[in-house]
């Protein structure tokens, strides 16, 4: 069976997508391989996480919120390019147009670190998202791992992983902590599933 080929879309440290890269590594994600990396910011380090893993990149810078339209065209050429049949965001921040979803119909990952339906949604990013849940005063926060539709957080939940807010959590704290206990595991494992589910659809 020929492996799903995945590009993990980025925009910042790449934490994410060291754990992805790592499960890979471990064996983890077996219908599934990381073939790309594309960042919208150039000094991104999730792209030397890539490079060490000899893994190829591509920056596409977007200048301009206006500019959305020819920078979703250079990422469906770039992908098109390297034959790229599924797609994992991982803290990558731009939000998708619905035009460009649709191309990718149950084939576009994300990672968002909240129990949807609670702090999801526009606006809700990084830290803004634990900041949230710190303020509304919860005990228990999460990952999910979603397929991606036009909505932002709105599509289908792959699955979810709940975390324990503790006494004395700043945003920081209790974003590595999610990180760790939920994103990090819940990812690679999503990853595999969607890929293995890719494989066998190609080779039905």
């Amino acid at each position: 069976m020929l492996k799903t080929r995945i590009a993990v879309l980025v925009s910042g440290g790449g934490t994410n997508l060291q754990a992805l890269l790592d499960a890979q590594d471990r064996g983890e994600i077996p219908c599934g391989e990381i073939v790309l990396v594309v960042s919208d910011k150039e000094d991104a380090y999730a792209l030397e996480r890539a490079k060490n893993h000899g893994v190829e990149t591509a920056v596409l810078s977007r200048r301009k919120k206006a500019d959305r339209a020819a920078f979703e065209d250079r990422l469906s050429e770039t992908l098109a390019a390297h034959g790229i049949e599924m797609i994992i965001l991982a803290g990558f921040m731009v939000i998708l147009s619905e035009n460009f979803v649709k191309q990718y119909p149950r084939r576009i990952l994300n990672v968002h670190p909240s129990l949807i339906p609670s702090f999801c949604g526009a606006g809700y990013y990084g830290l803004r998202v634990h900041e949230a849940a710190l303020e509304r005063g919860v005990k228990v926060t999460g990952a999910t791992v979603h397929y991606v539709n036009e909505i932002p957080d709105g599509g289908e939940i792959i699955a979810q992983k709940a975390v324990a807010v503790e006494a004395g959590d700043t945003p920081e704290t209790l974003q590595r902590r999610v990180m760790e206990q939920a994103e990090w595991i819940l990812l690679p494992r999503a990853a595999a599933m969607a890929a293995q589910s890719i494989a066998e659809e190609r080779e039905a």
